[in-house]
């Protein structure tokens, strides 16, 4: 006879998945729903279907959508919080604070965060459309739209190009002096047109 409860105790069905195991099946699954549907079609609900996990895994290891999808294009700023806090100030500043948040954010990661987005574009084109989905669809529309200005989508672009090309000068090709430039002297020298791009005249 068998030790324990008479053979009335479940099995167990293979090995427990780590947070780890968790983490990585989110990214993954992420990755291949926002490609295939986009930011807005894609649910929480269909990205852990695809990983095999609890919906609720995604709050717990990212808060929520936005913070998945920051995660799986590479770029460690959460635009549900971001954008509220931006908005919040000075509307004539607001140039000179989203460059400090990105600029902070990559900074303290080295730079390595951006170098792997870089490098994912390079070799993968499920990463070229997520990059283009966070710059039209997650941070820059919204940002935008909350300010009422006019040529929504051409302004969306300009700031992802700003941005982009920022990330690529200072932490991939590392051009000096903008590499190891200090934030006042970046956000002094691309905050102005930044901001036109954002609230000025574009004509």
């Amino acid at each position: 006879m068998s030790s324990g409860t008479n053979g009335t105790e479940p099995k167990r069905r293979g090995r427990r998945r780590s947070g780890a195991d968790t983490k990585a099946a989110l990214l993954a699954a992420a990755r291949e729903v926002f490609t295939e549907q986009g930011y807005d079609a894609a649910t929480v609900r269909a990205i852990a279907a695809q990983a095999g996990v609890d919906p609720a895994m995604v709050n717990h290891w990212f808060g929520g959508k936005a913070g998945l999808f920051s995660a799986a294009v590479h770029i460690p700023v959460n635009p549900a919080e971001v954008v509220p806090q931006l908005l919040a100030g000075d509307r004539d500043q607001l140039a000179e604070r989203l460059l400090r948040r990105f600029l902070t954010v990559w900074d303290n990661a080295e730079g390595g965060q951006f170098a792997a987005l870089v490098r994912s574009i390079a070799t993968n084109e499920n990463a070229v459309a997520m990059l283009r989905e966070f710059i039209q669809n997650v941070m820059f529309e919204k940002l935008i739209k909350a300010l009422g200005v006019d040529q929504p989508d051409l302004r969306g672009a300009l700031c992802g190009s700003q941005i982009v090309g920022l990330g690529m000068a200072r932490y991939v090709v590392r051009l000096e002096p903008l590499a190891s430039a200090d934030h006042d002297t970046v956000v002094a020298a691309i905050g102005p047109n930044l901001q036109r791009y954002l609230t000025g005249a574009l004509d």
